[in-house]
């Protein structure tokens, strides 16, 4: 689901204020509540909102939303972020890419660089990447998610942890006002994990939809990385978080 900018402030004043009524919502947006309900519905199909008794606020976080509706979500921003990643990646260096639809377009934006190593437990990035003929790929072992192609188990760790490369670009599901990276999958998390582990630079890629969302399972912490790109100035909360710890961000418009 793209948003529009009357569903992108109503996703933002939720976020805001965590639980917040229908009225109020349609009285901050100058609309009717008939125009909030019609909004909400949406989103709540695209898992990004859910309806309470009492008003709308943000979903469980047990489950992910699915790949192939992640595949389009903020397919323009995520775009917009794998550009500018790709403007700040050397020619000949080496890679570590994580599973992740915006790491995918990562892959994409890549495609005209040269000599690069790339490492991968996904299978949609190495799916990229073997096409150009002066990359190479790498391409963990282990198990294969079938939703989303990505691979993860203790073979992916031991595969991951035999290589030390120059940068590892991440995608996150979650990042919590405290600063927090979280996922869904733990397995998932694991080797993220390890690719933080073996990277000389820690690069994070998340639009402003992972801002504040919630998900079950900590990763780490954004003091742990290098460098963010994304797509919208990070919270007032978040951003002293990333000044504190020297985290460069690259706000991709």
């Amino acid at each position: 689901m793209t948003l529009n900018p009357r569903q992108r402030r109503l996703l933002d004043a939720v976020r805001h204020h965590l639980t917040v009524s229908v009225e109020d919502l349609a009285q901050q947006l100058d609309v009717t509540p008939q125009t909030v309900r019609r909004d909400v519905k949406l989103m709540e199909e695209a898992k990004l909102l859910a309806r309470y008794h009492g008003g709308v606020g943000l979903p469980s976080s047990v489950e992910n939303i699915d790949y192939s509706q992640r595949q389009i979500l903020n397919i323009d921003a995520k775009r917009r972020i794998a550009v500018a990643v790709a403007r700040q990646v050397p020619p000949g260096c080496s890679l570590m890419i994580n599973i992740g639809t915006t790491t995918e377009e990562v892959a994409r934006a890549l495609l005209h660089h040269e000599g690069l190593h790339v490492v991968t437990n996904n299978l949609n990035v190495a799916s990229i990447l073997s096409d150009h003929p002066s990359c190479e790929v790498i391409l963990a072992g282990g198990v294969v998610r079938g939703r989303d192609r990505g691979i993860v188990g203790e073979a992916t760790i031991d595969f991951i942890r035999q290589f030390k490369v120059d940068i590892g670009i991440i995608g996150i599901s979650s990042i919590e006002p405290d600063g927090s990276l979280r996922d869904f999958d733990s397995r998932e998390v694991k080797v993220a994990q390890a690719i933080i582990e073996q990277s000389r630079e820690v690069w994070l890629v998340a639009d402003r939809d992972k801002f504040g969302r919630q998900a079950l399972v900590r990763m780490a912490h954004l003091s742990q990385i290098d460098m963010l790109f994304t797509d919208a100035r990070p919270p007032e909360a978040m951003a002293k978080i990333l000044k504190e710890a020297q985290v460069k961000v690259v706000v991709a418009s």
